[in-house]
């Protein structure tokens, strides 16, 4: 079972940063976290093994309209959010990898046609923002 969409784009690293997050605004979502995986992996284990990820950022993406909707239909989606999305990048590669959660992956772990409703708007919306990031 598949739970990303993902593509690969021949952007340096700090453009698509940018341009993830750009896109993802486009979108109605907001970042409210970001999480330097290398940085985390260079201080907790060893830069070695941070050299062997690359560089690896976790946007917690959340589109408050959706979010809200959700909460008040299912308080416990809260354990699921905010929608994630990476950014990540071998040391030695020349293009960029941008991966979103498949939202359609909320609708199954809960079952509720409402939340259905949801999860199908938030993936349509993190689809689109991978789609203009595909055009770039």
């Amino acid at each position: 079972m598949g739970y990303t969409h993902s593509i690969t784009v021949s952007l340096d690293w700090e453009e698509a940063v940018a341009r993830t997050k750009d896109a993802l605004g486009r979108q109605g979502f907001g970042v409210l976290t970001e999480i330097d995986v290398r940085a985390v992996l260079t201080a907790k284990i060893s830069a070695e093994s941070a050299d062997r990820i690359g560089d690896y950022l976790i946007l917690g993406a959340c589109n408050p309209h959706l979010a809200n909707r959700g909460l008040l239909t299912e308080p416990e989606l809260g354990a699921l959010l905010p929608c994630n999305v990476v950014v990540r990048r071998a040391l030695d590669a020349t293009e960029t990898t941008i991966e979103t959660i498949d939202a359609q992956v909320l609708s199954r772990i809960s079952g509720n046609p409402a939340i259905r409703e949801v999860a199908a708007d938030a993936d349509t919306r993190l689809k689109a923002a991978l789609d203009q990031l595909r055009g770039t």
